[in-house]
């Protein structure tokens, strides 16, 4: 064909759209006798487009919509003149053509397998997984392979497919929308793409509460030391994990543990290190139960990386019949809530365990974790009160 195809912005082509309900804007191409249709990852309401100008209105973004739906347009109306200067016009290629043109020939993939081994240079090989896990399951999922593919609808898409996985919300973002959002910031920067679709779609976060909810009750923590374990690599897990909350340290800090570092106070070993986040010294009296799991690996911790560490703690936890989607960091909070629920440390004490630079700090974790600790409290001053009354009125 060497005429040029026509162009035209389609609002609502399937007639949905409500004061409410969203449509999605198209490029529609007409030629040779076909129709082809463009998805720009626009969706409206019926107040939201101007059907006389082909514009998006009373949006707080409108502009910013609007230079993309005339940055998409120009895109076609150059492939289509490439194809004409060629002497043909092929209608089924357009799309094709078009893809190439706005990635460079670079697929939405390929960029964001190049940043992430930009990214994983000098991290650790905890973090480095990390990248490699999203990459994996990004792939898996298959739901966007050009820069075109992502919008709004692809991000929905792909946090349900997430849903469909079984992941919980904080999990999903933490692991997987978190880094794809990062990625298409990038791309944003380097004119790759014109928008963040993120910045439109509400994906939940589950936002952490710090300590609460993140810890093993007293019965549970026992659970874990005695259940019987089928395998050598999960008792190592596990007994790790019970070091771990006997010392209240981060999985970093146990990574980086030295038995050189342990002095002796008192006659007490106590250890005494410097936190590889912040740098703060913190002071761990050990406990004789944790000195015996030191003795049994010869003062040499079985550490594992902290991605394999988190998927065998669930299989420990599955084992004693505990259904809490438990990680590393689990052990620090369930250390430190012991301590201070069980074992009634003073806050400053425990500060100084956990390596806090002031007091505020364990106060802001664990402070509900308290007066959640004072109403139990309570509850068992007024049962005995109770009891008390009772025994009374029965010798009465």
């Amino acid at each position: 064909m060497n005429k040029s195809p026509l162009l035209k912005f389609i609002f609502d082509r399937k007639h949905i759209a409500t004061g409410e309900k969203e449509a999605p804007v198209e490029l529609r191409v007409t030629g040779d006798y076909m129709q082809i249709y463009f998805d720009l990852g626009v969706k409206l309401t019926k107040r939201q487009w101007n059907q006389n100008a082909a514009q998006v209105v009373n949006r707080p973004d409108a502009a910013e919509l609007n230079l993309t739906l005339e940055k998409f347009l120009r895109n076609v109306r150059q492939v289509i003149n490439d194809m004409l200067d060629e002497g043909n016009v092929d209608m089924k290629a357009i799309r094709d053509r078009l893809k190439r043109k706005q990635t460079g020939v670079v697929s939405f993939i390929d960029f964001c397998d190049r940043r992430s081994k930009e990214r994983k240079f000098n991290l650790s090989k905890d973090s480095k997984e990390r990248y490699d896990r999203f990459m994996k399951k990004f792939v898996e999922w298959g739901g966007i392979e050009f820069f075109p593919d992502v919008t709004e609808s692809s991000i929905i898409a792909f946090d349900e497919w997430l849903d469909m996985k079984k992941m919980k919300p904080y999990s999903k973002w933490n692991n997987y929308h978190r880094f794809l959002n990062s990625f298409i910031i990038d791309a944003v920067r380097e004119g790759l793409m014109t928008r963040n679709p993120y910045l439109h779609v509400r994906i939940k976060k589950e936002k952490s509460t710090g300590g609460i909810g993140k810890y093993l009750s007293p019965e549970e923590f026992q659970k874990v030391k005695v259940v019987e374990l089928p395998t050598e690599s999960l008792r190592k897990v596990r007994d790790v994990f019970v070091f771990q909350t006997y010392t209240c340290m981060a999985y970093k800090d146990l990574a980086a543990f030295k038995v050189s570092k342990i002095v002796e106070v008192k006659s007490m070993k106590v250890y005494v290190g410097q936190r590889v986040k912040t740098g703060q010294t913190f002071t761990v009296p050990l406990l004789q139960e944790a000195l015996d799991i030191l003795e049994k690996y010869h003062n040499k911790l079985p550490i594992i990386t902290n991605v394999k560490y988190n998927e065998y703690l669930k299989l420990v936890a599955q084992a004693a019949g505990i259904e809490k989607p438990i990680s590393s960091h689990w052990a620090r909070h369930t250390g430190a809530t012991l301590l201070l629920n069980e074992g009634g440390f003073d806050m400053k004490i425990v500060a100084k365990i956990l390596g806090h630079s002031t007091t505020r700090i364990t106060e802001q974790v664990y402070a509900k974790l308290l007066d959640e600790t004072v109403v139990d409290e309570m509850k068992k001053f007024e049962e005995k009160q109770k009891l008390k009354k009772e025994n009374k009125d029965s010798n009465d």
